[in-house]
């Protein structure tokens, strides 16, 4: 019995301190304020372990078609460039007015920092799973409900080879005939 009260003394105050930092604006949700460390940290682990749960079981496709480069390059030059840059820049309005920070897409996988990376399937299916279906509360729009796999899959293709681009090829790449 005391084991108990003791769960439901400890739930009331829970609920109690949740709603006293849900209620008091002490939480500031400030984009130009970064979150503590703690809570940038839970906030990354949280982040990286649903996308690589969720993520495990996508099939890649054969990336190296250059029809897929082509098709994707336009697409990202349209609807992830002003976040996610093109080669040669180093920031953008929106790159720099978002929290957390897009990452640049322009650099190789390894040179960003604190994260884990696999295999190149791995990052595959990852970007595939965040180029679908988004990412809450981050800026990053779930492009899986205005576009099919196969063009999902030619914006992965271009990301796998944007870092080895210059700013001409990428040029050449996205430029509209």
């Amino acid at each position: 019995m005391k084991i108990l009260k003791l769960l439901l003394l400890l739930v009331v105050l829970g609920i109690a301190a949740a709603t006293t930092v849900i209620y008091s604006g002490i939480v500031n949700v400030a984009a130009d304020e970064p979150h503590s460390d703690l809570v940038y940290w839970l906030l990354e682990e949280t982040r990286e372990t649903s996308i690589k749960k969720a993520a495990e079981d996508i099939e890649v496709p054969d990336l190296v078609d250059p029809e897929l480069l082509l098709s994707g390059g336009v697409d990202y030059n349209f609807m992830c460039a002003s976040c996610h840059l093109k080669p040669g820049q180093k920031e953008s309005d929106m790159s720099v007015g978002l929290y957390p920070a897009p990452p640049n897409l322009t650099i190789s996988a390894e040179s960003h920092e604190g994260h884990e990376h696999g295999d190149d399937a791995q990052k595959a299916r990852k970007n595939f799973w965040v180029i679908k279906h988004g990412i809450k509360a981050s800026g990053m729009p779930a492009w899986g409900k205005t576009h099919d796999d196969k063009r999902i899959w030619a914006m992965v293709a271009f990301i796998n080879r944007l870092p080895t681009l210059t700013p001409e090829q990428y040029q050449i790449i996205t430029a509209i005939e």
